[in-house]
């Protein structure tokens, strides 16, 4: 094993360093895991933009590896031994609180970086904080007693299992907080990486009419979207989105809307407003705005909306991910578009926020690809 481990290290806004750290001393309940991909999302596009705190931090919290050394306790409590695939949830809870002993290990203060400024949690903690390996942009990840893990099924690629977060978060969110189901009527706002999932998962469960919507310049992931189960697909720049999903549902509008435009503004949310149907219809929305002066309160009450927030994601719903990537079901290999070695952190950001390259989806971070 490697002295010392490569890392690519966030030191200001939109500044990425290659750094050495020396190899952890693991203890009995802790391990090492040797990080084969780490998937960036849109989450990390703006957290590089604009850091939430000035501290050194090793990016990356979609992560999958193997256990490179692990102590006994940790084996004994995890079950896993050296070598086997895992994924790495991001959240590092307690294990204490009300939260995680209610298995909502997301919601515990120990994770909740906004409220806790010790707080542990993969791809946002300080390097400086002991083990420092606290992101995957590196090429070793400290795992301690309380890392969240999930054993990958045989047969599932690291880049296909790197798709587990996007996957488990379109389950939680369109099954579990919409409540997506047999003949629900569904649109998708947003053909990205959560919205492509939320189309698997929203198919998966039986919805009878999946309207995604984009712009000319989602044209690939429309097409995509009608590959992985969608029903019908809207250029909202060619045509108008009201007026078509009010023509696909015979004018009843649809039961459920799952918002996946990330920070597009306001007209996403108005737009849901009108096309759910006329009572009691169902919208989750990921919480982009910071304000939003002018919010249609009175038309959400007489219509009896139901608005929830798209709030990470708990165990159940990644082994569910886990297993849709084994059964071969849907192509979901076609998400995971481009790939960068541990060199190219910043063009791989980059692209992911459509700086550079074409038609991304979801990228995979290698940190051994230029090794």
């Amino acid at each position: 094993m490697a002295e010392d481990v490569l890392t690519a290290v966030r030191t200001a806004p939109g500044r990425t360093e290659m750094r050495g750290f020396a190899m952890p001393q693991v203890p009995d309940d802790g391990a090492l895991l040797k990080v084969e991909v780490a998937g960036i999302c849109g989450t990390d596009v703006k957290m590089y933009a604009k850091p939430p705190f000035e501290a050194p931090v090793i990016m990356g919290h979609e992560n999958v590896g193997t256990i490179a050394h692990s102590g006994p306790e940790f084996r004994r409590r995890h079950g896993l031994e050296d070598g086997d695939r895992v994924f790495v949830e991001h959240y590092v809870g307690c294990f204490h609180c009300e939260w995680c002993h209610a298995g909502e290990y997301r919601h515990c203060e120990n994770t909740d970086w906004r409220t806790n400024p010790d707080a542990r949690r993969y791809g946002y903690t300080s390097a400086e904080n002991p083990y420092h390996l606290w992101g995957g942009f590196a090429q070793f990840m400290y795992l301690p007693w309380n890392a969240v893990l999930h054993k990958v099924p045989d047969g599932v690629t690291p880049e296909l299992a790197g798709l587990a977060t996007p996957l488990s978060n379109g389950i939680e969110w369109a099954l579990v907080a919409a409540g997506v189901g047999y003949d629900s009527s569904v649109l998708i706002q947003g053909p990205g990486q959560q919205g492509l999932s939320q189309v698997v998962a929203c198919k998966q469960a039986g919805a009878s009419t999946i309207i995604v919507t984009g712009t000319t310049r989602d044209t690939a992931r429309l097409a995509l979207a009608k590959d992985l189960g969608a029903d019908h697909v809207v250029d909202v720049l060619a045509d108008d989105p009201l007026t078509a999903v009010r023509d696909l549902t015979g004018g009843k509008g649809v039961d459920v809307v799952l918002d996946c435009t990330a920070g597009a503004g306001t007209t996403p949310v108005l737009l849901a407003v009108e096309a759910l149907k006329r009572r009691e219809g169902l919208m989750v929305v990921q919480g982009e705005l910071a304000a939003f002066p002018d919010f249609p309160l009175k038309k959400l009450t007489e219509k009896a909306i139901t608005l929830r927030s798209a709030r990470g994601h708990s165990y159940r719903s990644c082994e569910l991910a886990l297993a849709q990537l084994a059964s071969g079901r849907f192509p979901l290999e076609r998400l995971a578009t481009h790939s960068f070695g541990l060199d190219q952190v910043d063009r791989a950001i980059r692209a992911v926020g459509g700086e550079v390259e074409q038609d991304v989806i979801h990228v995979s971070l290698l940190p051994w690809k230029s090794v």
